[in-house]
């Protein structure tokens, strides 16, 4: 079951670096909006460096949906999904492997870019420091929320409006408690840990629950 899951991510890995993947347009998507959030709300610093981690947030939450769409569309239309699905490995362990290189090509790069990106946004070592660990323990509840949501469109053409429709609500409590970790780590009234151990423990729900339903959601649109 490891060398089957090891393989199935160096797949993806490989096929991600090859054809560019989603995790670059994310990136720039990303930086796209956190540019652009500053020139809207004019030149006060204050203001910025106070709602920054939600800012950064948001463009996470925005970002982790590009490429989601083709998460399991491309294995549908070449087979080889079909090919997976027929496989003596369990189809949880096939989206588990999948979406785990998903986050490492899309999540993780945000995570690690969001340090350089609360420039943009006025936020001092402290608030970047929190933004960039809270992403790095949020996001992986956002990819497993969105994994179900691809599942679900994978027989869909073009179905990227449909999956933002379909997951967008279900992302709502990670953003909320994203960002109440990280401005927690600045006002100081509620301790970091408590936000954070409730985001980690989303993540946590979002692996099982998502990779129970989006190999659910494989099987029932065979």
């Amino acid at each position: 079951m490891i060398r089957a899951f090891r393989a199935l991510v160096a797949r993806d890995l490989t096929l991600a670096a090859r054809v560019g993947g989603s995790g670059a347009l994310s990136l720039v998507f990303f930086l796209m909006i956190v540019a652009l959030v500053p020139f809207a709300l004019g030149p006060d610093l204050n203001l910025l460096s106070r709602i920054g981690p939600a800012i950064l947030w948001l463009a996470a939450v925005l970002a982790t949906l590009i490429g989601l769409d083709r998460l399991f569309q491309a294995d549908e239309e070449d087979g080889s999904l079909d090919l997976m699905t027929g496989a003596p490995v369990p189809l949880e362990l096939v989206v588990l492997a999948k979406v785990a290189a998903h986050w490492l090509t899309t999540g993780l790069p945000l995570a690690l870019a969001s340090p350089l990106f609360g420039l943009l946004v006025a936020l001092d070592g402290t608030a970047m420091a929190a933004t960039a660990l809270t992403l790095l323990v949020g996001t992986p509840a956002l990819t497993f929320v969105g994994a179900v949501g691809a599942a679900l469109t994978a027989s869909i053409r073009r179905g990227g409006l449909i999956l933002a429709v379909l997951v967008l609500p279900l992302m709502i409590p990670t953003l909320i408690f994203g960002v109440s970790a990280a401005q927690s780590a600045l006002s100081g009234t509620v301790p970091f840990a408590t936000p954070l151990t409730i985001l980690a423990a989303l993540s946590l729900i979002a692996a099982v629950v998502g990779t129970l339903a989006a190999a659910a959601a494989l099987r029932w649109s065979e």
